[in-house]
């Protein structure tokens, strides 16, 4: 098989053959701009209609278990499918990821090279937006996630596969952070002192969370993950949430989390890897689109998750501004760059999202509260 990101015609053709797709393949191409798994639209011709389908290598390095991944993927979009189907919801696969299982039955497939593919069914007439258009939009976005939550609230038995252990505690991010500044490996570490002096001025911060959590005042629920802003779908008429994608990382985990990186991308005026950092700052007209959308849906949350859900938006923010410094100190193995430096620039850009947040933090609150009110 090709390097990632590579995959030839007469690859995508021969890999889709293994999942239960009918007609003929017509051709396949690179789709989104994700960092982690490499993705592809392929068409398949059915009677003369055309089908979309999308299907992706998922990235074994990072996701070590494939087969746990793809379980707890089918769980979650049959449980949605299901109460969407209750509901009444027609166009079902417009509003849930929807798998195609392969030939044998399995939500994954394991080709000789030692790949792993799934495949969804295309959603068709809708979009992400790696940055976002307006504050109704991201209104929507918000809405749309705790919508997600709402329904994956009772999927609490058997409990999720934890498929990246400690996914977003930022205590043990910063752990792995220290360790590879400890063994700078690639001797980078003297080109990013004041990064690692601003995470570690704030490190007392970190286990905020997990301490309420521990404590049994927060609780854990399903969460996403990974709750960007082009991992919601919107649809192409009425511009509304219609789809949550880029379920990898669907797993136990705190409610708080998906609310913060949620304000991570939203608020943020320039793009994730923006280079003239006095471009970079928080909106707190987008932080109040969202809040109003999340809190008018997710009515599930309790009072320690309310009193803490302006704080989580500068933890996770922090928190991937941790993960883009540790990876470029070790090698930039995880995410994917496209030049030199490219995951410092990352890190520059949330440190900066970080310290915008601290200098709003009362209106932040102020925003939460009335949010809460509505």
């Amino acid at each position: 098989m090709a390097e990632l990101g590579k995959a030839t015609q007469q690859e995508l053709k021969d890999i889709s053959s293994a999942f239960q797709v009918y007609g003929d393949f017509v051709s396949g191409c690179p789709y989104g701009s994700g960092h982690i798994n490499d993705t592809y639209q392929v068409t398949y011709s059915v009677g003369g209609a055309q089908m979309h389908y999308l299907l992706q290598r998922i990235n074994h390095h990072v996701f070590t278990q494939p087969a746990n991944v793809q379980q707890n993927i089918l769980r979650v979009t049959r449980h949605i499918a299901d109460k969407l189907r209750a509901q009444g919801v027609k166009d079902i696969s417009r509003h849930t990821l929807t798998l195609i299982l392969t030939r044998d039955g399995e939500p994954v497939h394991h080709d000789v090279a030692g790949n792993w593919w799934r495949m969804y069914v295309f959603v068709e007439g809708a979009k992400t937006y790696d940055q976002i258009q307006s504050a109704h939009q991201a209104e929507l976005v918000g809405e749309a996630f705790a919508d997600f939550q709402n329904m994956v609230a009772d999927l609490t038995q058997p409990r999720l596969h934890e498929t990246i252990p400690h996914f977003h505690n930022t205590v043990k991010r910063y752990e792995a952070l220290q360790a590879a500044i400890q063994k700078d490996a690639f001797n980078r570490a003297k080109d990013v002192k004041a990064e690692i002096a601003f995470v570690e001025a704030r490190a007392d911060t970190f286990g905020r969370l997990l301490e309420r959590s521990a404590k049994g005042e927060i609780p854990e629920r399903v969460t996403h993950n990974d709750t960007k802003l082009n991992n919601v779908m919107l649809d192409d008429e009425t511009g509304k949430g219609i789809c949550v994608i880029d379920l990898d990382t669907v797993m136990p985990g705190l409610a708080l989390y998906d609310f913060g990186d949620m304000c991570r991308t939203a608020t943020a005026n320039a793009a994730e890897d923006e280079q003239d950092l006095s471009k970079v700052y928080s909106r707190m007209d987008m932080f109040e689109a969202i809040a109003k959308g999340y809190c008018r849906g997710a009515k599930f949350l309790v009072q320690a998750e309310k009193e803490e859900l302006a704080f989580s938006a500068r933890l996770i923010t922090m928190t991937i501004g941790i993960r883009f410094l540790t990876d470029y100190l070790s090698g930039d193995t995880y995410f994917h760059i496209k030049r030199p430096g490219h995951n410092v620039d990352r890190t520059r850009t949330q440190l900066k999202m970080v310290q915008s947040m601290e200098e709003q933090a009362e209106q932040m609150e102020a925003i939460v509260k009335a949010a809460l009110a509505e």
